[in-house]
């Protein structure tokens, strides 16, 4: 194989690595032992990007795509209101479920 083409396989090869995201966060939002249905929406920081906000379906699931490792911060927006609760993103997809509730007229959201 010449030289010219590996160098070519290896910049297809490159550029298709960087096109993988680092991250994939899923799971469910429930309010007690009921789920939000399609009622909910989750929406993810790290560091300065930002992504935005997934509609949760009609069970409560929602699927979170980030380029990024590390600390990151989620903000869930149900009944008009927002709460947000720190996460860790890897590289492979982690499943996290939470618990929105309201205490006070202020929602809060917490991991199951």
């Amino acid at each position: 194989m010449s030289s010219k083409r590996v160098a070519s396989l290896l910049v297809v090869f490159l550029s298709a690595w960087s096109l993988v995201p680092a991250g994939e966060i899923y799971g469910k939002i429930s309010e007690g032992s009921a789920s939000v249905g399609d009622a909910a929406a989750v929406d993810a920081k790290c560091g300065a990007k930002a992504y935005p906000a997934v509609k949760t379906d009609k069970t409560g699931s929602y699927r979170l795509v980030l380029a990024e490792t590390g600390k990151c911060t989620m903000t869930v927006t149900y009944k008009g209101q927002s709460a947000s609760v720190e996460i860790a993103s890897y590289d492979d997809p982690s499943q996290i479920d939470l618990v929105v509730a309201t205490s006070g007229g202020k929602l809060s959201v917490r991991r199951r």
